[in-house]
């Protein structure tokens, strides 16, 4: 796995923290200093830990799990869609719907009644609504669809959560923490990185910033998945390999079969003496 690059993160403005007056002193450890009033973020430290987090979602796509990705913030909610898509992940970039993880049987129930309009308005049914009625459904569909359907696929509670700005998105790490659900995220100076599992010291506010932590961590992923693949190939090979030989030797077993269970052959019966007159 390819290392994350120092540059580049310096080029797309990763260092940036925010003002001093606003900072959060957990963060001092990866506050490399001041600079007119703003706390600059020591780029060594995050490049070593988004390797850490790269090496770590690698590991959970591997094994055929979820990540969610969350970021609700305007500027960089698009990106987080692109990046997330790319690799086949859900994400939630809209409003957070509270107790999507502590209350996540009713989030389904929630995605199956999107899934259900569906259904009708393809089969008809709707057919002998009122345009009032059909106008009403339809909008619903559309807010369901806004919220949620970039989750449709995630059928059980995911492996991890991947957060950007985690002080606006608080509802989601608490879940997450409450859960005892893994959480990865880009912190910046003025954020708590106390309830993050996997910190990410970098500058939130900015797109480009954010792209490059996802570039770096979505490629990780992209590549267990991989992996995963290679994986599940060479077990259907050695599976049916396995059949093959099973199948090849099923002939020679019943051929000696046959030849230990052959009956042996009667000796000829001897003649009887002619009884003496």
């Amino acid at each position: 796995m390819a290392r994350t690059n120092f540059d580049q993160l310096l080029q797309a403005g990763c260092h940036f923290g925010h003002l001093k007056r606003k900072w959060n002193p957990a963060m001092a450890p990866y506050i490399y200093g001041e600079r007119n009033g703003i706390h600059i973020i020591d780029l060594h430290k995050t490049v070593a830990k988004i390797d850490d987090a790269a090496e770590a979602l690698k590991n959970i796509a591997r094994q055929g799990k979820k990540i969610l990705f969350v970021g609700t913030k305007k500027q960089t909610k698009e990106v987080i869609a692109e990046k997330a898509t790319s690799i086949n992940m859900p994400y939630v970039i809209e409003r957070w719907p509270g107790g999507m993880l502590t209350n996540f049987p009713t989030i389904r129930k929630a995605v199956k009644k999107m899934a259900n309009i569906d259904k009708l308005m393809q089969d008809g049914t709707f057919g002998n609504l009122s345009k009032r009625e059909l106008l009403q459904i339809t909008r619903q569909r559309a807010k369901l669809e806004k919220n949620l359907g970039s989750i449709v696929d995630l059928t059980r509670l995911p492996s991890a959560l991947f957060v950007v700005d985690v002080m606006k998105e608080a509802n989601a790490v608490r879940e997450a923490n409450r859960l005892g659900i893994p959480v990865f995220g880009v912190v910046d100076t003025n954020s708590d990185p106390n309830n993050v599992d996997f910190v990410i010291p970098a500058n939130d506010d900015a797109k480009d910033s954010v792209e490059v932590i996802l570039n770096a961590c979505c490629a990780a992923i992209a590549e267990g998945l991989e992996e995963r693949k290679a994986e599940k190939a060479d077990e259907k090979a050695a599976e049916a390999q396995a059949e093959a030989e099973a199948d090849e030797a099923k002939p020679r077993r019943t051929r000696r079969a046959r030849k230990d269970e052959a009956p042996a052959e009667e000796a000829p019966a001897e003649e009887e003496a002619p009884a003496a007159e």
